[in-house]
């Protein structure tokens, strides 16, 4: 696992952007599987910068969705599928026929939740995951106590994580309280796996995914099984970390050659 600690948000945003432009120059083709919420905003904000200026080709990239709603109408603006669509497959200029998601209105949620990992086996496989963390060190929607195993399936949502989503909503109560996610085993299946985490709420959260034992307790520990795992973190998000000016000085002195 690579720790990256950048200034602010802006800077880490950036640097992610980099990474899945040089992806997108060595496979145009790539499938990019995307996180919502506000942590990931600077990634999709900078690469949409880079396609307008034409300094990134995305005319060929695959987006794929990492988890949904269950029951919240596709059509809804804070269904993740209309948040996707929005934030980053239209701004890149692609359409809906570039997009994979799984659906969270299925009448079998069960068989959607098999069927979209079946999808994405035959899409190819994940080239790059973006992750977010949780302030309970989730990713995706595995809350506490998910195995570590875990495929695409339905979860019940922790009071926690359903406050921390209710800004995107009018109350909590609307905020559902189910979700289908990608399980913590599908999402190691991904090529390369890039965590930003921003802001001192996240702290401790990041502190223990990285520095912590392994422990379905924290779904975010399972990046330490992955080949290839990046995690971004700012100044406020790093402050937690007791080897902070180690990973400082080997990001540092790493080769420019070796990218992300």
């Amino acid at each position: 696992m690579e720790i990256v600690i950048v200034p602010d948000a802006v800077a880490g945003g950036s640097l992610i952007a980099t990474a899945i432009a040089d992806l997108l120059i060595a496979k145009p083709d790539a499938l990019l599987g995307v996180a919502t919420g506000s942590t990931p905003t600077p990634i999709y904000q900078a690469l949409a910068a880079r396609v307008a200026d034409g300094s990134v080709d995305a005319s060929r990239a695959r987006i794929c969705q990492l988890d949904e709603y269950v029951g919240l109408p596709a059509g809804h603006p804070e269904s993740y599928r209309s948040v996707v669509l929005r934030e980053v497959v239209e701004p890149l200029g692609l359409t809906e026929a570039s997009f994979l998601g799984p659906d969270g209105n299925a009448p079998d949620i069960a068989a959607a939740a098999a069927e979209y990992d079946r999808a994405l086996a035959e899409a190819g496989g994940v080239d790059l995951q973006l992750l977010g963390i949780g302030t309970d060190g989730h990713i995706g929607f595995n809350e506490p106590c998910s195995s570590l195993a875990s495929r695409t399936r339905i979860k019940t949502l922790t009071r926690q994580t359903r406050e921390d989503n209710a800004r995107f909503f009018d109350s909590l109560d609307e905020v559902p309280h189910h979700v289908l996610t990608q399980g913590i085993g599908t999402i190691l299946e991904a090529r390369h796996l890039v965590l930003l985490a921003t802001g001192e709420a996240k702290a401790e959260a990041v502190a223990l995914a990285v520095e912590g034992p392994l422990s379905a307790m924290v779904p975010a520990s399972a990046l330490q099984l992955h080949p290839h795992a990046t995690v971004v973190v700012d100044e406020a998000a790093a402050s937690g970390l007791k080897l902070a000016d180690y990973f400082r000085d080997t990001y540092a002195a790493k080769p420019v050659w070796q990218g992300l």
